[in-house]
């Protein structure tokens, strides 16, 4: 029993078909829609050119039978039954997949004009807003909303994003790596304002802490997401700091055949030597692999990626791989004012990330180096014009 239809979900009950597991699956989703991908939300279907983004997968011919619209409530682990809208509902093994939810703005909800993007629906009723060219305002300079501004200035719109930290992607990267990344909003003809706070919303306005009111035909907020576990309340699974689901390293909970994988689960890195929790599309594919491993298989499996995730924004592809922290030394590849460049962070000479803008190259032998835990020669490492293949030790 999977409860969660997002990729997460899909991506377990197809790996376990691939590998080989004969027993019945079932994919529970609270959305009424078939399964879809959500990159695409922010991009193709929110501007129009592509009406949805099912997944391509044959369920009827995999063997999985597909509930949808059905809302899980709570977990039984004791009776080995889920609890949902249409009644209980056992389970010999169950995989929580049900992803991450927005977080709302405190006094925005339910203000006319108000809008989150995160499921189909969402991009749906944004669709039209985009398309009448409204003034929008996006509050949060994160992943979604730069992604969100630059599909609004290609619609056409009049675009005010508003953070309230002092620069872009401030809980993502490093001041002097998102610091570069301003320059993008105002050179797409966006308006970006740092250090801004959101007093209140009412309908056709943004009003900020300082007395400032930005008309706002429509408002989209993007200020983060928190793993969507509330429906395990009571239920005794180990749930981390962030509400997340606690998993070990072969994504088993703190319940007996219970797993748990993507968005709603973090899991402790070997590699890192820190537990990670990862909200991106790449985790979602890999994770239930490792899932349908240690279900189908005598051997467990371990779960210790390299993560990756890619975002476009303003004409420019931004890449990362691997996970960095503050300790980390920063090598930069090339003129952050220019329209490719590249940052690398080492560890005691080790690659352990690296973020590209507009060099895959980078990305794609940087990836493999985080993997073989390549030590590197930071002085070649600096010379942009090297492959970073040809900068090891």
């Amino acid at each position: 029993m999977i409860v969660g239809a997002g990729m997460a979900g899909v991506q377990t009950a197809v790996a376990l078909r691939e590998q080989g597991f004969t027993g019945s699956v079932t994919l529970i989703g609270a959305e009424p829609h078939q399964p879809y991908d959500r990159p695409p939300l922010s991009k193709a279907v929110l501007l129009g050119k592509a009406e949805g983004s099912a997944f391509d997968v044959d369920f009827e011919a995999l063997g999985v039978e597909l509930r949808l619209g059905l809302e899980v409530t709570g977990l039984r682990p004791s009776r080995h039954e889920l609890d949902t809208a249409a009644g209980p509902v056992p389970y010999d093994v169950l995989v929580v997949a049900t992803g991450a939810e927005p977080i709302q703005l405190p006094g925005a909800e339910g203000v006319p004009g108000v809008h989150l993007l995160r499921t189909l629906d969402d991009a749906e009723r944004l669709r039209p807003v985009l398309a009448r060219q409204h003034d929008i305002v996006v509050v949060g300079a994160g992943w979604i909303g730069a992604e969100f501004a630059t599909a609004a200035r290609e619609a056409g719109c009049a675009v005010t994003v508003v953070e309230a930290a002092g620069r872009p992607l401030a809980g993502a990267l490093p001041a002097e790596v998102a610091a570069p990344m301003a320059a993008w909003y105002a050179d797409s003809g966006a308006s970006l304002r740092t250090h801004a706070r959101v007093e209140h919303v009412e309908p056709g306005a943004v009003v900020l802490d300082d007395g400032s009111r930005l008309p706002a035909g429509a408002v989209v907020v993007g200020i983060g997401a928190r793993p969507a576990t509330a429906w395990l309340a009571g239920s005794g699974i180990e749930l981390g700091a962030h509400r997340e689901v606690v998993a070990d390293d072969h994504l088993r909970t703190s319940v007996p055949d219970v797993y748990a994988v993507g968005d709603c689960a973090s899991f402790p890195s070997g590699r890192y030597g820190e537990r990670l929790l990862v909200h991106h599309w790449d985790n979602a594919l890999q994770g239930p692999r490792t899932v349908a491993a240690n279900i189908v298989g005598e051997t467990p499996a371990v779960y210790d990626p390299v993560p990756y995730f890619w975002s476009e924004q303003f004409g420019r592809f931004v890449q990362y791989a691997g996970h960095h922290a503050s300790a980390d030394t920063a090598v930069w590849r090339g003129d952050p004012t220019g329209p490719s460049w590249s940052v690398c962070w080492l560890r005691e000479d080790r690659l352990v990330a690296v973020l590209t803008v507009g060099r895959p190259r980078d990305l794609a032998q940087g990836r493999r180096l985080i993997e073989a835990g390549t030590r590197m020669d930071p002085a070649l490492l600096a010379d942009p014009s090297r492959p970073l293949k040809t900068t090891t030790i």
